[in-house]
This record gives structure tokens, C-alpha cells and sequence, in this order.
């Protein structure tokens, strides 16, 4: 017993070692690292380094909103999209507009929702309509970016905002070629100016729906939709006059905060489960989708007086940590997806957190080392490929890593890994592979620790 206690501690010293050469390499001399590892049969310890600092967490921020998500509303809680009757219907014509209320369904794409929303507005006897599809985006209250994303991250894909009403993910591709610019899908609702310039590029302002193409370089990119409300209206409207429905005007959106239009339910899509929107939302990093669930605990948020929608949720995601024994001065959470530079939390809180939630289900929502997700094309070849589970985070100066491995020895542990204020040189390795090498030395372990 003395014997395997003594070789127990070697080799956590080893590891110890390991991990401390890693950080004390001169390139992280400004930077700053937090790390926790616990076991997770017992909850021992097994390492820490600043664990109970404040760092930012990037997209590792996501398994708080996922965690509180799960817990308030259920792994099988569906929002849904309605289609509401503004006005009488008389032999089949409708004296008025069709709304089509978003309630924060994240995952609406392409046509065949459109053609399910159609078929049952026909089947309602609804044949002419006098005005046209509004597109209501006010079922969240508030400005629709995440509190603290910066506003050069509003046109690209990854910022682009969570809508009450959204469709594609609410993005667009932009693509130049043979001297014609394009743009998917064609119904986005985005006006095009071209001009000439030496650099080539794209630009929006923030808040408005002109694209500015800069420069005849053939480029393709993924952009942000600048109002996806419209976008969904109009998929809409085609979808009920491919089916010989008349709409009399074209479609229009509506945004907080104006009030939203009323009218008498004709048809309605329910969203797929909570647990299958995490799971695309986490594996890819998805930062509209978890923003959505992170607006949608807060408008489910009874027990909140908040105003904004956003601030609701953020209340509830501090009560939640706070009754698990995490505190503001622990993690403090403004937006659901990391992308904020407000965010705050430190490795000791997701550890914590980690180690509450360990499942195979929750497990099962994250990507696997070599395998799917985030993860798919890193730490192949070790001991971490298809072992370790985790979510990714990564953004300027920050990248962070947080999940379950399994030892060699088979030992499960929980860990988190985040690196803070860190600019590589030019040349040197991705930032992700210097927080991967300390994932792969837990996952190499061979003994207990």
C-alpha cells in the first residue's frame, strides 16, 4: 500500500513537473494561465495553477449557459415559430397582414420550414392576403448584440446576432467571381455597393444593410444576415406563392422595441429539443445558438423583473452558479457564449461545474479530441484522441480548453485549461497547441494521481 502510495505521488509530482516546465517556458513570460485538475471519483485535487484567478473563459463560457439551460428548462424544452392572422379572414381572404413571430428558435434553415408554415396557412383556408408577411423579431427584449461583443466582430459570422425570428443562422455568403458579386441566399436583405480599391474587402457599418464591396479580387466570405427578420419574411411570402396563396405587398420586419403585432394563430413550427440544439451549439462553437438558449432561459424567466431579456438571463445564470457554490467573484456571465469581453470566470469554476454535471449525456454534447466538433482535427495521434471531451475557446489573446479525459491509468478527471494575454511570434505554433500539450500530458498519464 506504501508502494503504490509512494509511486502514486511520483508520478503526480511528474506530472506536476510536466505542466510547470509548459508554462514557465520563456514565450508565456507576460502571459497568464489558469488551470485546475480534479478527479473526479472523489474530487481530490490533482492540479492547479491560479486556479482561482479571473480569466476570460472565450467560448468555454458556453457550458454555463448550457448547464443553466438544461436544468431551467429541460432537456426536451422546444420553442416554437408561429404565423399569426392580423386582421378577419372572409372566403379565404385574410383583410390584412400575416406575422410571423420568431420565439427564438435558432435553427430554422433553407426552405422546407417556409413550405411547413405554408402548407398550414393554406390549410386554414387562407388564399389572399391584402397586406404582406411581417416578420416579428420582438420576442427578445433588448438590443439584439450580446452585451460586450465588439463591433468589429458584428460582421462576421460568428457575431452575428441571435434573433427572436432567425433563419440561416443568420448569416450570408458574399462571393466575387469573373466580375459579378453574388449573394446567398438571394433573398437576404442586403443592399450591394461596389466600389473600386486596392485591398479587396467587405465592410458593413454596425446596424446597417448595405454591404460595401470593395475591389474586384475574387473572394468568397461568410457574413453576418444584417436583418434576418426580413430575410425570414420574405422566404415565407415565397413559400405561400409557390402554393397559389396572393400577397398583396411585400414583406416587412419589426424589432424590439416596438410593440409586437397581434393576431389569431394559423400555424406554428415547434423548434427541436434543447438538448439538440446544445449539441450542434457546442460541437461547433456556434455562438447564435447558444445566445439564443441563453435569451431563452431569461424570457422563460418568470421569477426575473429585469426589462431586457439578456440581463433576465444573466440574473438567472448568477442565481444558478451561486446556489452550486459559485459566486459573482467566481464567474460573472453578461451574454451566453464567451464572445464578450465582460465575461469573467476562473479553471476552479468550471471544474466545479464539470465535475456537478458529469454525465455520459452531458458528455456526449461536446466535441471529442480527433474525432467531431472544434476538436477534429486536434491532439490526433495521442492519448487524448477519441478520450478526451471538451469545449473549445478560443478569441484574440485568449484560448481555453475545458472537459473530461481519462488517464491512461483510467482515470477519469475533470480539467480546465485557459491562457490569457498570450501573442504568439510569428512563426511560432497555434496558441490552441500549447493548451493541447497539457491536456495530452493528463491524458498520458499512466498511473493514479
Amino acid at each position: 500500500m506504501l508502494l503504490w502510495f509512494l509511486a502514486g505521488s511520483a508520478t503526480a509530482q511528474s506530472l506536476t513537473q510536466r505542466i510547470d516546465a509548459h508554462l514557465a517556458a520563456p514565450r508565456f513570460a507576460a502571459a497568464s494561465w489558469g488551470i485546475s485538475v480534479v478527479a473526479l471519483d472523489d474530487g481530490h485535487p490533482v492540479y492547479g495553477h491560479d486556479d482561482g484567478k479571473l480569466m476570460l473563459p472565450a467560448s468555454t463560457a458556453k457550458l454555463f449557459t448550457a448547464a443553466v439551460a438544461m436544468d431551467r428548462l429541460g432537456p426536451d424544452y422546444r420553442t416554437h415559430t408561429d404565423v399569426l392572422a392580423a386582421g378577419d379572414i372572409r372566403r379565404g381572404r385574410l383583410r390584412g397582414a400575416l406575422v410571423l413571430r420568431g420565439r427564438g428558435d435558432p435553427t430554422l434553415a433553407g426552405d422546407a420550414w417556409a413550405d411547413q408554415l405554408a402548407q398550414q396557412v393554406v390549410a386554414a383556408g387562407i388564399t389572399r392576403v391584402d397586406d404582406g408577411v411581417v416578420g416579428d423579431d420582438t420576442a427578445f427584449a433588448g438590443p439584439p448584440i450580446g452585451s460586450g461583443w465588439e463591433a468589429s466582430d458584428l460582421q462576421a459570422y460568428y457575431g452575428a446576432t441571435a434573433s427572436g425570428l432567425s433563419v440561416d443562422e443568420n448569416t450570408m455568403v458574399a462571393e466575387v467571381a469573373e466580375n459579378a458579386v453574388t449573394l446567398a441566399p438571394t433573398d437576404a436583405a442586403t443592399t450591394l455597393a461596389e466600389q473600386p480599391a486596392d485591398s479587396p474587402a467587405f465592410y458593413r457599418a454596425p446596424g446597417t444593410s448595405t454591404l460595401h464591396v470593395l475591389g474586384a479580387a475574387p473572394r468568397k466570405s461568410r457574413l453576418s444576415l444584417p436583418d434576418p427578420a426580413l430575410t425570414a419574411a420574405r422566404r415565407l411570402q415565397a413559400a405561400l406563392e409557390k402554393r397559389g396563396v396572393t400577397v398583396r405587398k411585400e414583406a416587412r420586419s419589426v424589432h424590439w422595441p416596438i410593440p409586437a403585432p397581434t393576431g389569431t394563430q394559423v400555424a406554428t413550427l415547434p423548434s427541436p429539443p434543447l438538448t439538440e440544439i446544445l449539441a450542434s451549439g457546442l460541437k461547433r462553437s456556434q455562438n447564435m445558438y447558444l445566445q439564443s438558449v441563453f435569451l431563452l432561459t431569461g424570457l422563460e424567466a418568470t421569477d426575473q423583473a429585469a426589462a431586457h431579456t439578456e440581463d433576465r438571463a444573466a440574473a438567472v445564470v448568477g442565481a444558478w452558479l451561486g446556489a452550486r457554490g459559485i459566486g459573482p467573484s467566481a464567474t460573472s456571465l453578461e451574454e451566453g457564449t464567451g464572445l464578450s469581453r465582460h465575461d469573467l470566470t476562473t479553471a476552479g469554476s468550471l471544474t466545479h461545474l464539470l465535475s456537478s454535471l458529469d454525465s455520459p449525456g452531458f458528455r456526449a454534447l461536446l466535441p471529442v479530441a480527433g474525432v467531431d466538433g472544434t476538436l477534429v482535427r486536434r491532439m490526433k495521434g495521442t492519448a487524448a484522441e477519441g478520450n478526451l471531451q471538451a469545449k473549445t475557446g478560443s478569441m484574440s489573446y485568449v484560448n481555453a480548453l475545458a472537459g473530461y479525459v481519462t488517464t491512461k491509468a483510467g482515470q477519469r478527471l475533470a480539467f480546465a485549461i485557459i491562457l490569457n494575454n498570450y501573442k504568439p511570434t510569428q512563426g511560432a505554433a497555434p496558441v490552441s497547441s500549447e493548451v493541447d500539450a497539457i491536456a495530452v500530458m493528463l491524458a498520458e498519464s499512466p498511473d493514479r494521481l
